[in-house]
């Protein structure tokens, strides 16, 4: 990476091909957030399971990933991301298979759950937004954009699909379908493609290896300059705060829209047009963020979900409202990872990228714990989810305005000479 950047169309000639595979390996690791949510219904059913029971797997596993996300990120940094990512789509596939053997036992409920959270962990958004960001420059932001459309595709086809095989198949075969259907398609992408600046400086040369082990390749801060960097500091807390809500919108979206007032199969439709809203959301902020400085794109982005949600309140019964709303909701929510990742690699450089970016995961892991659970407890104790969207109004500006708030770029290429 050393010395003048490819253009894009060049990045994008030679690289293709491995955003497909990252981006079809993310949707596959964020398959269960829109799932759980149209499994819910099924679940209380048939043992009679509270919302805030079902959700409670997602954010024990979320714990999980919150103190071991900075450890992969390292080991990413060392191994690269092939040779993580290979076996954990197996193990990952296996995981939620399992899921269809609950039988009732809210333990064993829970220890299903975190045994999905330790495999999910080799395939979490590290990995991917690593492999893609270490070979793409010049057109990073869009690159990202396609890769982290991944979570989005996973919004589009999960909640319809999902509600499909359960009626065909029953909510168990559902699972074992979706583990196993889709893991394969993400395993075969990534054993043909998946290769990202380590692994491909690793087939040139024997000393890429260590080339690779000392980070003498790549520039950015170190660890312990990381720590102590403002802007990364303030990237942290605005995805902390922005997802905690985003993830518990998304878990409980499905309940959420019946609640407005639609049907089990328009909610399932609005959910996956809130997934293309994302996927538009991605593009036109990845095209944008390669051209103007990401802090007004991510700020005014973020800020917008304080337009949604007091619509989805306030618009009750009102299809349009509602429509208007989850549009607004999937086009903002489908860019907050992606902007994490863009402004991790910017102020943080890619010298340790995958351990910084883990350390940013643990924030999206900690939110994707917490948001669900809140979602949960404020529905059981307050029968709506008023206070959840009230305060997702408040917390979408104060992250617009960390975000805005942040600086200049760094010069890597100027810091990577003088070096």
């Amino acid at each position: 990476m050393a010395g003048t950047p490819l253009s894009v169309r060049e990045e994008w000639k030679r690289h293709w091909p491995l955003v497909i595979a990252a981006c079809i390996g993310f949707s596959f690791m964020s398959a269960m957030t829109p799932a759980i949510g149209v499994f819910m219904d099924p679940l209380t059913k048939e043992f009679g399971w509270t919302r805030t029971q079902l959700s409670a797997g997602i954010a024990i596993s979320a714990v999980i990933s919150l103190f071991a996300s900075p450890f992969f990120g390292l080991l990413i940094d060392r191994l690269g991301t092939r040779r993580i990512a290979m076996p954990g789509i197996v193990l990952t596939a296996c995981a939620i298979a399992a899921l269809s053997l609950a039988n009732g036992s809210f333990p064993q409920w829970i220890i299903l759950w975190l045994v999905w959270g330790l495999m999910v962990l080799l395939i979490q958004s590290t990995v991917w937004s690593t492999a893609v960001a270490s070979v793409f420059e010049s057109g990073r932001g869009l690159a990202l954009g396609l890769t982290l459309s991944g979570t989005a595709l996973a919004q589009i086809v999960v909640p319809p699909l999902a509600n499909w095989l359960i009626g065909e198949q029953g909510w168990r075969m559902a699972f074992v379908t979706l583990g196993f259907g889709w893991g394969s398609l993400a395993l075969l992408l990534s054993f043909l493609f998946l290769y990202d600046a380590r692994d491909r400086l690793r087939l040139k040369s024997r000393f890429a290896v260590d080339a690779a082990a000392d980070g003498g390749i790549l520039p950015g801060l170190t660890i312990a300059q990381a720590w102590r960097s403002p802007p990364l500091w303030r990237v942290f807390i605005s995805t902390f705060l922005i997802l905690t809500i985003t993830i518990a919108v998304s878990v409980h979206q499905f309940p959420i829209l019946t609640e407005a007032g639609v049907s089990r199969a328009q909610a399932a439709w609005f959910a996956s047009l809130a997934g293309m809203a994302g996927v538009v959301g991605k593009l036109v902020t990845g095209a944008l963020i390669d051209r103007v400085h990401a802090r007004w794109v991510g700020g005014i982005t973020l800020a917008s979900t304080a337009i949604a949600y007091p619509l989805l309140i306030v618009g009750a019964h009102t299809p349009h409202l509602i429509l208007i709303a989850i549009m607004i909701s999937g086009y903002a929510a489908g860019t907050k990872i992606q902007l994490c990742g863009y402004l991790t690699a910017r102020y943080g450089g890619m010298r340790n990228y995958g351990a910084i970016f883990g350390f940013m995961t643990s924030a999206i892991a900690l939110a994707s714990g917490l948001g669900p659970l809140f979602a949960g407890l404020s529905f059981d104790h307050y029968g709506s989810y008023s206070l959840l969207l009230v305060t997702g109004t408040i917390v979408s500006l104060i992250s617009g305005l960390l975000v805005l708030s942040l600086g200049r770029y760094p010069d890597w290429h100027k810091s990577e000479t003088s070096a």
